[in-house]
């Protein structure tokens, strides 16, 4: 790499997923160096690492893709409504080869340690190659949902079958045909495989602990009359999109009425129709399911009387029945995962009647009582949002630890920076929308936002911009208000970081489309309000 003003690169990219891929190709438009890294053996990001049976996005195909190309909308053709993970590492195989990226990237490794030098205001990224560059600006494109949440069961390496994690899905082909196959846990990763291992395995037994809500996807090939009709107005598709609250869809829109408005048989008509559409779109029935406790508990009884009509049995139907407040952690899209369960091959466990004790060499004891599997499918989900984060050894000014600054819960500027730590950037950092919203419209927002930072910087002659502790605190105090004013919180989920142990329970995102681009809009115009330029 050629020496840049002391630098071996002006911008080093951690990821190379929807973020990192995007970032790689906003950093060369603007005449600056840049290098991506990545720990997996090949692009993608999530949609790599998560090749589980029935790994599908659960927005629509038309809106969860990159809009900044028109070229790329036009030319590239979605096989289905909801597409599979196969298919979105296509495309982002697709946009690598089209817009030449992938030599900007160094796969198969690992970024391990990033360190600010506090007299050469550069930063020194390491990785566990034992390679390091320095670089003016590090980019932390590093995913959401990237680190795997895996229990500490007891005896978990007496076991002498295969144990399989759902975001660290083997890229070889697994065999579960006549397989006894257990599943443990019950969120979307589950519940999106669980009706396609129900088909292959001899016998599938599920262990819950929370039974989570969903709603049936209706996935099938894509409509071409609906594809023309996007694609005769993208652009406005698109900007739809990112003034949309939530991840409802511009094409389904939101309903700007409260569930307690309208009449009994109105609401009933409405809820109707969303589920027959299906995904996403059903919680923008009605502005206040998130907002009013009576009115989410009337959504969320529609959705039980679904559940209890489903399936057959009426004692396994109450267990998979939820009694949480519906939205207030991701709701789940499936196809058949209710019915799944009158299968005459699948079992539920409650593992809060029969906790998981132990594993064993042939399987597994819950509730005093041994079962044997060939396969255990851990299914738990991941330390969301910070624990990719968290897992590099990242030192801002004075050799301040991410780890020691964010010890009580994660703490940002607009979720794109974290005072006393110059010119590191994240792309959908806690403090901002992301897991609430369609992911590619907030990653292409904040890769957007720090791309065109940089070029400001440049303009004016600067080298450096931080957010000051002020603004932080600020803001941090904000996204704790506008939590606290919805149901968000009212239940332990990931957002929470409550399904890793130890972690500080801490609501990490911001419910905040389409305000929050205003927001961050009115800090650029305000000559970047809040950030210290020098």
């Amino acid at each position: 790499m050629g020496d840049r003003g002391g630098v071996d690169v002006d911008v080093a990219i951690v990821g190379a997923g929807f973020a990192g891929l995007y970032m790689l190709h906003r950093a060369r438009g603007l005449g600056l160096s840049a290098q991506v890294f990545e720990a997996g053996s090949d692009l993608g990001g999530t949609w790599f690492w998560n090749r589980y049976p029935g790994a599908r996005c659960d927005i629509e195909s038309v809106e969860y893709s990159y809009s900044f190309d028109r070229d790329l909308e036009q030319e590239w053709k979605w096989s289905e409504r909801y597409a599979a993970q196969q298919e979105i590492l296509r495309y982002l195989n697709h946009v690598a080869d089209r817009f030449d990226l992938r030599g900007g990237i160094t796969f198969d490794t690992r970024v391990t340690a990033a360190h600010f030098d506090d007299q050469a205001g550069s930063w020194r990224v390491a990785t566990d190659r034992d390679q390091s560059l320095t670089a003016r600006f590090v980019v932390m494109a590093t995913g959401c949902l990237s680190s795997t949440n895996t229990p500490s069961f007891t005896g978990i390496s007496d076991f002498t079958g295969q144990v399989l994690h759902t975001g660290q899905w083997p890229h070889e082909p697994v065999e579960l045909n006549g397989k006894r196959v257990a599943v443990i846990g019950t969120g979307s990763s589950a519940i999106q495989s669980i009706p396609i291992i129900a088909e292959q395995a001899q016998h599938l037994t599920v262990f819950q602990r929370t039974p989570n809500y969903a709603v049936p996807a209706h996935n099938g090939p894509i409509d071409p009359e609906m594809v023309a009709q996007v694609k005769g107005d993208y652009s406005a598709f698109r900007e739809a999109n990112r003034r949309m609250v939530g991840a409802y869809g511009a094409r389904f829109g939101r309903n700007d009425v409260s569930v307690l408005a309208v009449s009994d048989d109105e609401r009933m008509a409405e809820l109707e129709r969303r589920w027959e559409n299906g995904g996403l779109p059903f919680l923008g029935g009605f502005n206040d399911i998130l907002l009013n406790q009576d009115s989410n508990a009337i959504v969320a009884e529609f959705v039980r009387d679904k559940v209890r009509s489903m399936v057959d049995d009426p004692h396994v139907a109450e267990k998979l029945t939820p009694t949480t407040t519906i939205g207030c952690k991701r709701l789940c899209v499936d196809t058949g995962y209710y019915a799944t369960f009158n299968r005459p091959n699948v079992e539920l466990v409650d593992i809060n009647e029969e906790p998981i004790e132990r594993f064993t060499s042939t399987g597994l004891v819950a509730g005093g009582v041994e079962r044997q599997f060939d396969t255990i499918v851990l299914a738990t989900g991941f330390d969301a949002m910070t624990g990719t984060l968290m897992k590099i050894d990242i030192r801002g000014r004075r050799g301040l630890t991410l780890r020691d600054k964010w010890e009580a819960g994660p703490r940002t500027y607009l979720g794109l920076q974290t005072s006393g730590f110059p010119n590191l950037f994240l792309v959908t950092g806690p403090g901002s929308p992301s897991v609430l919203s369609n992911m590619v419209v907030s990653i292409e927002h904040h890769v957007d936002w720090i791309s065109d930072c940089l070029a400001d910087l440049a303009a004016a002659d600067h080298g450096s911009i931080e957010a000051t502790i002020e603004a932080e605190n600020q803001w941090v105090e904000h996204v704790n208000l506008v939590a606290s004013l919805t149901l968000f919180p009212t239940c332990n989920s990931w957002y929470l970081g409550a399904n890793v142990p130890g972690k500080q329970r801490v609501f990490m995102p911001l419910p905040g489309f389409p305000n929050y681009v205003d927001q961050v809009r009115e800090v650029v115009a305000d000559d970047y309000r809040g950030f210290t330029i020098f």
